[in-house]
């Protein structure tokens, strides 16, 4: 995840979930200084290897989708198409394992490079298959001043009309499921073993994964999901839920005082779960955020899958 130096980031979950923005150090007053936002418009990158998961829109007047900077980070906006993006490790390293990656956004875009992308080329360094799921998303203003105003508006405290759902839309669920479904079926092409394909999430994507695994049916589940400073209040856990790693921030503005049920959940339902709880790194840390003790989920993460078997080799 990228930074600035001397800076502090403060999630714009508000609207966007894990896409941030940078926010001035702390002065003697105990105000933190209003964040600046720097939007550009972009050319979409090259996409020839996406896959489409041919789930259709789920409204007829999506305005065309959007590729843009936000301080420098890429995201995503307005997807009615959703895709899965392949990342193979070299066959030398490949453990058979598969990871579906769902980026972060509020369900109003996705922060698909610091919680997509990057993601996956770690994954796939260390012999795992990642696959980044662009799943559909909440329309936005097409018109990308009016949205880019909006989105400053709204995280500034002011009247704004971007606003994200509360939980998980049936379209993204429905996305997930498509994803799982598709990368079983091609498992023997890409050397996964389709008995250990999972799901992890950021924010919003956590939400999603969390979603998708208790609404699968029961044989279609994922074999494990990790989200990533996604919300832990309790829900209904079935006999048959998935392994979960799940990671928090003690600082995180958003979740962190709403508890952790889910793990508690788990718990009771008799089903392997792993929690971490670090004691900074915000909301939005990625794959850590420097000089926070959340740099050590990811090194926890492949610990906690050779653990559970997920590593082995084919």
């Amino acid at each position: 995840m990228k930074l600035k130096a001397l800076s502090l980031t403060l999630s714009y979950a508000f609207l966007l979930g894990s896409i941030h923005a940078p926010v001035t150090a702390q002065t003697n007053s105990p105000a933190i200084a209003t964040p600046t936002f720097k939007f550009e418009r972009m050319t979409p990158p090259e996409q020839k290897d996406a896959i489409p998961l041919g789930t259709g829109p789920q409204a007829p007047d999506v305005p065309e989708e959007g590729w843009f900077r936000m301080n420098g980070d890429i995201n995503v906006r307005n997807v009615s198409a959703a895709t899965l993006m392949p990342f193979l490790p070299a066959p030398d390293k490949a453990t058979g394992t598969a990871v579906i990656v769902a980026p972060g956004g509020g369900f109003l875009g996705l922060a698909i490079e610091t919680e997509g992308f990057a993601v996956a080329r770690w994954l796939s360094e260390h012999g795992i298959a990642a696959f980044v799921l662009k799943y559909r998303l909440v329309p936005t203003p097409g018109d990308f001043d009016v949205f880019t105003r909006e989105m400053v508006a709204g995280r500034s405290g002011k009247p704004s009309s971007l606003r994200p759902p509360s939980d998980t839309p049936a379209f993204a669920r429905d996305d997930g499921l498509a994803a799982l479904a598709l990368v079983r079926s091609r498992a023997k092409d890409w050397g996964i073993d389709p008995a250990r394909i999972g799901m992890m999430g950021f924010s919003a994507g956590a939400f999603t994964t969390l979603t998708t695994a208790l609404e699968a049916k029961p044989g279609e589940r994922p074999a494990f999901i990790a989200p990533i400073y996604g919300r832990l209040t309790s829900k209904a856990v079935p006999k048959d839920a998935p392994p979960m790693f799940a990671v928090l921030a003690a600082d995180d503005h958003f979740f962190a005082s709403q508890g952790s049920g889910l793990v508690d959940a788990w718990m009771q339902a008799g089903r392997p779960v792993e929690f971490h709880l670090y004691q900074n790194g915000g909301h939005g840390f990625g794959l850590g955020r420097p000089d926070t003790t959340s740099l050590g989920w990811t090194g926890s993460f492949m610990i906690w899958l050779q653990a559970n078997g997920f590593l082995k080799a084919q």
